[in-house]
């Protein structure tokens, strides 16, 4: 399958030049043979935590725009929302998974960065989830997620390609390149790491997009602060392959 990364800019909570800005970036990415095409963490607004202003229903205009883009160009879409789906709660940071046949999937992103106080702001969810995409068992992460290896340790298994949409600062892009790479060695699977660039109103971000082979090496990496669509192909046999000629997995303990 054919996945493609878009390393894009966000124009802060205006959701209408997010969505038509990234259809162009989406059309990109369909005529280079995407099947699969990833934007960042909060693609229409930026990470703000102003949830009760900018969170949106669960068929909100930006869930909505994913499915279009879907349908449109018959392909998967994917991308970070946040969503009120409870008048009784928070809002989530939510992964949405738009397939061409009207298909949704979601993951609620279950490590809120705390650090940013985002966990008063928004509640963490707490599965993780799997959907088989055109054959490749592709698990939902957010971000922050990608601190915490035990989560991608327990669907290693089950998984050849990881999704991490971001709003990682530059500040901590070494933090951001290395853990990508070791989510990918370690668990032996594809990790697509798709960061934003440009700034919001506190933060500076260099992007550093990736999609990285189940060895850990970078298939295709974008140029820190510019915009990008990054393509790359990935296959269940290298997965596979690569498990069967070093049989890590096996080892693990205690979980």
């Amino acid at each position: 399958m054919r996945v493609a990364a878009v390393q894009h800019d966000v124009v802060w909570e205006d959701r209408a030049a997010n969505h038509a800005h990234l259809a162009d970036l989406i059309a990109e990415a369909a005529d280079a043979g995407a099947r699969l095409v990833v934007l960042t963490e909060m693609f229409a607004t930026g990470f703000s935590l102003a949830a009760d202003r900018i969170a949106e229903p669960p068929d909100g205009p930006s869930v909505a725009f994913l499915s279009e883009q879907a349908s449109r160009h018959g392909l998967w879409t994917a991308g970070s929302v946040p969503v009120r789906d409870r008048p009784d709660a928070k809002p989530v940071n939510r992964f949405v998974l738009a397939g061409p046949d009207g298909t949704l999937h979601h993951y609620d992103k279950m490590y809120p960065f705390t650090y940013a106080r985002e966990h008063e702001r928004y509640r963490a969810g707490d599965t993780t989830v799997t959907v088989t995409v055109e054959g490749v068992r592709t698990t939902l992460f957010v971000c922050y997620d990608l601190r915490f290896a035990e989560a991608f340790w327990d669907v290693a298994p089950t998984t050849d390609l990881y999704l991490v949409p971001a709003n990682w600062p530059d500040s901590r892009s070494y933090h951001w390149r290395t853990l990508l790479r070791a989510r990918a060695i370690e668990n032996q699977a594809y990790v697509v790491g798709v960061n934003r660039v440009g700034a919001d109103p506190k933060l500076s971000y260099s992007g550093d997009s990736v999609i990285v082979d189940p060895s850990g090496a970078a298939l295709a990496e974008a140029q820190p602060g510019s915009e990008a669509v990054l393509v790359a192909d990935v296959d269940p046999a290298t997965v596979a392959e690569v498990r069967a000629a070093f049989p890590f997995l096996q080892d693990r303990r205690g979980r």
